[in-house]
């Protein structure tokens, strides 16, 4: 639907029987985590550094919050690499996200509706939204594989997709453990 590459997605994955947000940390990349500690995470469920970078590619629809990346744009701690047009207009969106935290920027200010290779090509440019977004391209484990997919869209949707194939064998649960959804818009037993 926005252009992103195809892959397949097996039936029948069984969910959790709950879901609690305690659970969450940890098991999923947090904005302003280094890169090491994120692919600690990935490394753990048996994704390579390469595969961690391609997934990161989601990044090129979607947006964050304000408060995720804020300490980026204000106060002493102000990221001096990202770019400074950018870091201008995020400040004025984001002013008022101490009062009202619903305010957020598109993860990919250039296509922000298309599933392309602009999130990459931004990352060389400063225009990574989220610190962890950015550390990819200072980062000498993962920046060549940034400029790979900021130079070969074909490299990264192929890449992208095997990961979201291998993504999808992540945790499955056995016989008794979880449940088949018959609607993704209802949770049983949610306690978040």
């Amino acid at each position: 639907m926005v252009g992103g590459p195809y892959f397949d997605v097996k039936l029948g994955r069984k969910d959790g029987l709950e879901s609690k947000a305690h659970k969450v940390r940890g098991n999923v990349p947090m904005p302003n985590q280094t890169v090491h500690d994120i692919h600690g995470m990935f490394k753990k469920n048996g994704f390579s550094l390469r595969e961690m970078v391609a997934l990161s590619g989601a990044h090129t629809i979607g947006f964050s919050h304000c408060k995720e990346f804020s300490d980026r744009l204000f106060g002493s701690k102000a990221d001096p690499d990202i770019n400074p047009r950018f870091a201008t207009a995020l400040k004025g969106l984001c002013k008022n996200h101490t009062v009202d935290d619903t305010i957020a920027a598109f993860n990919d200010v250039m296509t922000p509706g298309k599933f392309d290779n602009m999130y990459f090509k931004n990352l060389k440019g400063g225009l990574g939204l989220l610190a962890s977004d950015h550390l990819l391209i200072k980062d000498n484990s993962t920046k060549p594989f940034v400029e790979l997919y900021a130079t070969n869209e074909k490299a990264f949707f192929e890449d992208f997709a095997r990961a979201m194939e291998k993504m999808g064998t992540v945790g499955v649960k056995g016989d008794g453990e979880g449940e088949v959804r018959r609607r993704c818009d209802h949770f049983n037993n949610l306690n978040v």
